[in-house]
């Protein structure tokens, strides 16, 4: 029984983790930069990356659970393991093929990104949080869609980056260690006093 509340609990927990997060986020608490190339770029990483991201951090709120014992470290895991992998795949579905995420009204962080909204709309796989702190504004979905992209299954999403997107990342990061170099270099070629 312990395993099972300690496993509903994490669920819980998480999901106001990953709200929590991305109000941060906007805030300019958290990862600023970071989060603000990823509404710029407008595209998730896939599945995959993305759920890399959400379990590495997400291992030191594991941990509390194995302090009150294996039932409840287990439950808790489990919960917390199956957040982050419904978040991820939350995320990258309303990046990819929103008209498929049909548990909620609106595909919050798919209108989150298409309204550039930075008060409003922070879940991604659910929009609870957003509804009990007063950040969730409705707003039209769907009629931005062709026929042809309504009939696409729930699967349908980018599982990992392709290669074509791995080479701009590397291109991008290339630029940047170019300008940072080049920034320095002029510095130091300045005249001394």
């Amino acid at each position: 029984m312990s395993s099972i509340l300690s496993f509903l609990a994490a669920l819980v927990a998480s999901s106001f983790i990953e709200y929590a997060v991305h109000r941060l986020m906007h805030a300019g608490v958290l990862l600023h930069a970071r989060h603000a190339a990823h509404h710029r770029d407008g595209w998730g990483q896939g599945f995959w990356p993305e759920l890399r991201d959400y379990l590495a951090p997400g291992l030191l709120l594991i941990l509390p659970g194995w302090l009150l014992g294996a039932a409840v470290g287990t439950g808790w895991t489990l919960g917390c393991v199956v957040s982050a992998s419904f978040m991820a795949y939350a995320h990258q579905l309303q990046h990819d093929n929103p008209l498929a995420c049909r548990w909620m009204r609106i595909p919050v962080h798919y209108v989150h990104h298409r309204d550039q909204m930075w008060h409003h709309n922070f879940g991604l796989a659910f929009d609870w949080w957003d509804r009990l702190l007063g950040t969730y504004k409705v707003v039209t979905f769907g009629d931005e869609f062709p026929p042809e992209e309504r009939g696409r299954g729930p699967l349908d999403i980018q599982w990992g980056r392709t290669v074509v997107e791995r080479a701009l990342e590397r291109e991008r990061a290339v630029r940047t260690r170019l300008r940072v170099l080049r920034s320095l270099s002029a510095v130091s070629n300045l005249p001394r006093r």
